[in-house]
């Protein structure tokens, strides 16, 4: 599906590909997530990684991209960076060196230490946010930087999903991604990559209660809530039409 002529979600994917930086944008894949749930007595299978590179294998070779962007909480933990979080990285660096694509990185907040593997790795990391081209790559723990430069921001977090009812009352939730604006500017919420992470369900919960900072000042009830599932992209409308379902 098409946004503009320059950037694209990949139908069925939690992935965006913009055109001028040959570059797939993706966010809190949150690597090493089931071996910190399992240290935490929660056993649940481990499919994260394995579904994530079979995702982003299938975008590389639809696009042609030769970067990838993972804007925030590429690992799961706060407080350090567990042993099953390491490996996880370096099979994803197994997997871009063997692509042939560049990675680049935006800390979220769950990325603390994660710049002690910058010069080990080699690793293009950026703070909390990193600009290119008019695009602002942010993760969305924090407010964004104002620019008259930035045209579009990109940014994850708040892992958007919607609710859907169907005529029996039975709930499905989507995962989607959220196109609206923020500072007179284009604003796209990325869901999340991590295959657990099936998100906050913006048109059940009031903009106040929403974990990012960025829908204090955004219209949320105007932004339009695309959604991903077997393998389609639909815009299902605005949140404002959705709550009113």
């Amino acid at each position: 599906m098409r946004l503009n002529d320059d950037v694209e979600l990949i139908d069925g994917m939690p992935a965006a590909f913009i055109r001028s930086l040959n570059s797939i944008v993706i966010s809190d894949p949150h690597l090493g997530y089931e071996g910190v749930m399992a240290k935490r007595g929660m056993l649940i299978p481990k499919v994260n990684l394995k579904h994530l590179l079979e995702m982003l294998d299938a975008c590389i070779r639809k696009t042609g991209a030769d970067r990838l962007i993972i804007d925030g909480d590429i690992k799961n933990e706060f407080s350090t960076v567990e042993t099953e979080e390491l490996n996880e990285l370096i099979d994803l660096l197994r997997f871009v060196k063997e692509k042939g694509i560049r990675l680049t990185i935006v800390k979220g907040n769950h990325d603390n230490f994660v710049e002690r593997y910058k010069e080990p790795f080699k690793l293009e990391i950026h703070g909390q946010e990193f600009a290119e081209n008019g695009y602002l790559f942010f993760h969305g723990e924090a407010l964004p930087a104002k620019s008259s430069k930035t045209k579009f921001m990109i940014m994850g977090h708040e892992h958007p999903s919607i609710a859907v009812f169907n005529k029996a009352g039975k709930k499905e939730k989507l995962r989607c991604f959220l196109y609206g604006s923020l500072y007179g500017k284009k604003l796209l919420v990325i869901p999340a990559s991590n295959y657990f992470a099936s998100g906050t369900e913006i048109n059940l919960y009031p903009k106040e209660e929403l974990l990012s900072p960025v829908f204090k000042k955004a219209n949320v009830d105007s932004m339009q809530a695309i959604a991903i599932g077997y393998g389609s992209t639909i815009n299902f409308g605005s949140i404002s039409s959705l709550r009113a379902l």
